[in-house]
């Protein structure tokens, strides 16, 4: 008999793949909601630059799993989450040049982390179409979920409209609840086998552990991004 606390092994076998990522990346993502940086930014304790510099760093990140995506259209396992809806790269562009001026370019220096993090997108991202999506899941269900909460309390905290908010607005996913149930069930239907599936939970955990890295670093420069 199972207690309360206590999953049925047969319900781990019958759940979906979208919910065995859901529940099994939970603690790490909870841990990166948790980050000091994070907390700090969303409380209005950082310049704009500290801001910036998160959106740099995101930056290269997104940059190489878009340049990533190009590659798998029509791959059965990638493709199907191929929106052009969800592309980031050219709103994170806008934001930092908003942010940084025209010259912003000039700016972006990769963090160590955010080297890690882009150098196990070029090991997975191109040549193994399931890891690709694991990377692509954590990032853009993110954006579309917790960015949303980010970007209110971006204009809160520093009083943006719309400009330098760019990366969390979504204009072309009018239902992001809807979007999130499709990219869920099409999850769920990937032509993927039971050891792939468990492949795909665990670089999801990976990308959650890179992610948490970035932050890490972030805040071991946080004193040079607090407003005075």
């Amino acid at each position: 008999m199972t207690t309360l606390n206590e999953a049925d092994p047969a319900d781990r076998r019958t759940a979906g793949l979208a919910e065995r990522i859901r529940s099994g990346s939970e603690s790490l993502h909870r841990e990166t909601q948790q980050s000091r940086f994070v907390v700090a930014l969303l409380a209005g304790e950082l310049t704009s630059d500290g801001h910036a510099e998160l959106l740099a760093q995101t930056y290269l990140v997104y940059r190489e799993l878009e340049d990533a995506g190009r590659t798998h259209t029509g791959n059965a396992v990638a493709s199907p989450f191929l929106y052009d809806e969800l592309l980031r790269v050219p709103s994170l562009e806008a934001d930092l040049e908003f942010l940084r001026g025209p010259s912003w370019r000039d700016s972006v220096s990769a963090l160590p982390a955010t080297v890690r993090y882009v150098e196990r997108l070029c090991e997975v991202a191109y040549a193994w179409p399931a890891g690709f999506v694991a990377h692509h899941y954590i990032r853009y269900m993110g954006d579309l979920s917790g960015g949303q909460i980010v970007r209110r309390m971006l204009e809160r905290a520093y009083g943006y409209t719309a400009d330098g908010l760019q990366f969390y607005t979504f204009d072309d996913i009018p239902k992001p609840k809807v979007f999130k149930d499709t990219y869920r069930t099409k999850l769920d239907a990937a032509p993927l086998s039971a050891e792939d599936q468990q492949r795909v939970i665990d670089e999801v955990n990976l990308a959650y552990r890179l992610n948490g890295d970035l932050f890490a670093d972030l805040e071991a420069r946080i004193d040079s991004y607090l407003a005075r």
